[in-house]
């Protein structure tokens, strides 16, 4: 109801009351399905989170329908399609000239382009060979003699928290300053929290100034050399706010050295060479500084994929791939135990004996 009165939509006079109606029975339906589906899947019925798996499905939905779109804009060059790939073969039918019909599919600034489809898929491999970034830890059982592991503390060790969190704080920045900005233009304190324009192609609001421009991403590399003191301000923003999020996210979620090292005990855990009074001194070398250092990693993946131009946003392409590995580290090591006793299908056993080394370890281990 917020969203429709503040005019996210459109004003509420445009719309109509009996549009504006269906517009919020719509939002409050879509938000109760999607309640019901999470809870049916914390009880056991599916894996991971659904709220996880619905942002990690609407990213890729988002991706690959501005890749494939079969849908048509007119741009003032004649009808073209909205979708990346077949604009490409669309061009290169349709022109006469096939290198200025490449030229535009690659660096067409009107709609996706091959350029940005390249840069989405780029973000989508740093992120998964960053993923395998672990420090290993040796511990060994207290009542087994000669049992060994390892803890893994990877560098992501918040995983996507910290630019969930960044992106919350966003969000809810930009909302409030759309709805100041709305009813009170000409107040000097709400146009240095935002000043917003609407597109004239798709209509929608975007900062033109004040605090919410400067934490907005820069779309290309050309709009950094523009304006180079947002580039900069963004850069500092994001990887400031990752940083420091990711530290606190520790401590909230219980995630911290001292409540890693209680966790070991319980388990009958300690690292060879260590008292167990010292687990929390040791855990405190590593765990601080991957929390603080991969929120940091994070937030400059984000910044290179908005920088390069990647379809959707850079915060969206590391949402959708952390979600997606996080699930198949789940499906990895719960398909372990059947690989081992050779009951798993053949398939399944061989893709995950081939990535057994980076996400399941060896069989030692486990």
């Amino acid at each position: 109801m917020a969203y429709v009165l503040s005019g996210m939509y459109g004003p509420v006079k445009d719309l109509g009351a009996g549009n504006a109606i269906l517009i919020i029975l719509q939002l409050f339906c879509a938000g109760v399905i999607v309640l019901i589906l999470d809870e049916l899947l914390q009880k056991g019925y599916g894996l991971g989170s659904g709220i996880s798996l619905f942002i990690a499905t609407n990213i890729c939905e988002t991706i690959c329908w501005k890749a494939f779109s079969p849908t048509t804009m007119n741009t003032g060059k004649g009808p073209e399609f909205e979708g990346a790939v077949i604009a490409l073969f669309h061009l290169l039918i349709s022109r006469s000239d096939k290198i200025t019909a490449l030229k535009e599919a690659f660096y067409r600034q009107t709609a996706p382009n091959i350029t940005s489809l390249f840069a989405t898929i780029l973000v989508f491999f740093f992120v998964i060979y960053f993923q395998g970034f672990r420090v290993d830890l040796a511990v060994k059982n207290q009542r087994v003699r000669g049992q060994m592991g390892s803890y893994p503390i990877k560098l992501f060790y918040t995983s996507n928290i910290p630019i969930i969190l960044q992106t919350a704080l966003v969000s809810n920045l930009y909302f409030f300053s759309q709805l100041l900005y709305k009813r009170f233009k000409a107040n000097m304190f709400v146009n240095m929290i935002g000043q917003w324009q609407e597109t004239e192609i798709t209509g929608q609001s975007i900062p033109v100034g004040g605090l919410v421009y400067y934490i907005s991403p820069p779309h290309s590399f050309g709009e950094v050399w523009e304006d180079p003191i947002h580039a900069l301000f963004y850069v500092v923003f994001i990887l400031v706010s990752c940083a420091l999020f990711s530290k606190a996210w520790i401590d909230v979620s219980g995630s911290s050295a001292r409540d890693v090292a209680r966790q070991l005990r319980e388990q009958q855990l300690m690292m060879p060479g260590y008292r167990d009074s010292d687990l929390p001194k040791v855990l405190n070398r590593y765990i601080p500084t991957a929390a603080a250092f991969g929120g940091a990693c994070i937030g400059a993946l984000t910044i290179v994929a908005d920088f390069l131009g990647a379809i959707g946003s850079g915060t969206g392409i590391l949402l959708a791939v952390t979600i997606i590995y996080e699930y198949f580290e789940k499906i990895c090591k719960d398909t372990w135990p059947s690989i081992s006793n050779g009951k798993a299908p053949g398939p399944v056993a061989a893709f995950c004996r081939f990535a057994s080394h980076k996400v399941c370890g060896p069989p030692g281990r486990h």
